[in-house]
């Protein structure tokens, strides 16, 4: 079968469109028919190569389609399903999964970073040649095939574009509230970055109860569309950001504050920006082999808390329709997510905006 693909052959090299022949599905395998695909910064890491991953690569991690065809011995998933992705599938079996922390599985992990199927080849291949998936997914494609796993059955009336974001920017800022740092209501929180996992954080706060949500971006139309989520105050960002943060906060700090950008110097800040005894939650992914100076004699004196969350701490196969159904009764208001459409011939055109700090996020849709 031909599948139509956003390629990236190399790093710092734009998306091509392109024709790739497509494997149908092996034991354990769907192939899924891609309806909508989030542009998140994840994927960007790779164009930058600043995570260093196999080419040449379909990109796209989060996202959301309808399964069209199973594999032998698969029973959970049937064709016509619609289906959330999980770039971060757990095999229910290993020390994690069994350990309540599916999101760092380790069945998982290996083939998730070398692009292939479980067995170590690719489903996707041009003129004889592999073709790899991030995360095992690679959504940038109009059809794809992937393990059983990395595919969660959601509610059918939940449109595409939303269940692509529950797949990773909703469940990953959500997420990093109720299940990493599990938020306190009446509590101030403090979240960096206003991006799609930003907003997400804001309005998993917001859903905790927090008592004071305070956003920090330097766009100033992204602290305008912060409150619109659930901020309660809006900080520019600058020298003076930490000083209006504990003026707005009794002069301590926050008791919990979110960096959802993944720089080290803005975690380092997040550090300052957190009161004694507070809680510093770094759900942003840093670029492979970057420092972030957090001084143990801080925290130790301080008794600070830094806790990484990784895809929110997550078990999808409990979260998804969790948030899905948070979405159907309108206690998350997930489409204001959506800042702009693509079709996936502008894929392009979509990170050069999203680059420029435009809307919260930007998705493609099939």
């Amino acid at each position: 079968m031909k599948t139509t693909a956003a390629l990236l052959r190399a790093a710092k090299q734009p998306f091509e469109i392109t024709t790739l022949d497509l494997a149908p599905p092996g034991p354990g395998e769907v192939q899924v028919r891609v309806k909508a695909a989030g542009v998140c910064h994840s994927d960007w890491h790779i164009v930058t190569g600043d995570t260093p991953f196999p080419m040449a690569a379909v990109l796209g991690h989060e996202g959301a389609g309808v399964i069209e065809a199973v594999g032998p011995g698969v029973t959970r998933l049937a064709p016509g399903d619609a289906v959330a992705l999980d770039w971060a599938p757990s095999c229910g079996e290993c020390f994690y999964c069994l350990n309540g922390r599916p999101s760092l599985c380790e069945t998982f992990k290996a083939t998730k970073w070398a692009g292939t199927m479980l067995d170590g080849t690719t489903r996707l291949s041009a003129e004889g040649k592999p073709i790899y998936q991030f995360c095992s997914v690679g959504c940038f494609a109009e059809r794809i095939v992937v393990s059983e796993k990395s595919a969660i059955k959601m509610p059918a009336s939940v449109p595409w574009e939303i269940s692509a974001l529950i797949g990773c920017a909703v469940t990953t800022g959500v997420g990093a509230v109720v299940n990493t740092a599990k938020v306190a209501a009446g509590s101030s929180v403090v979240v960096y970055g206003a991006g799609g996992v930003g907003l997400s954080v804001v309005m998993g706060a917001a859903l905790a109860g927090a008592g004071r949500i305070i956003v920090v971006d330097r766009v100033p139309s992204k602290l305008e569309q912060a409150e619109d989520f659930g901020a309660t105050h809006a900080v520019a960002a600058g020298p003076n950001a930490v000083d209006e943060i504990r003026a707005l906060t009794g002069g301590r700090g926050a008791d919990y504050v979110f960096e959802a950008i993944g720089i080290p110097a803005v975690q380092e800040e997040a550090l300052r920006a957190a009161r004694p005894g507070g809680m510093i939650i770094l759900a942003g992914i840093s670029p492979v082999g970057s420092a972030t100076n957090l001084p143990g004699a801080v925290l130790t004196r301080q008794e600070k808390t830094v806790a990484g969350s990784y895809y929110g701490t997550a078990n999808t196969a409990r979260d998804f329709p969790r948030m899905a159904d948070l979405y159907l009764s309108k206690r998350l208001d997930l489409g204001k997510l959506v800042s702009r459409r693509y079709r996936l011939d502008q894929i392009n055109e979509a990170y050069a905006d999203m680059l420029k700090g435009e809307g919260a996020r930007g998705v493609i849709v099939f």
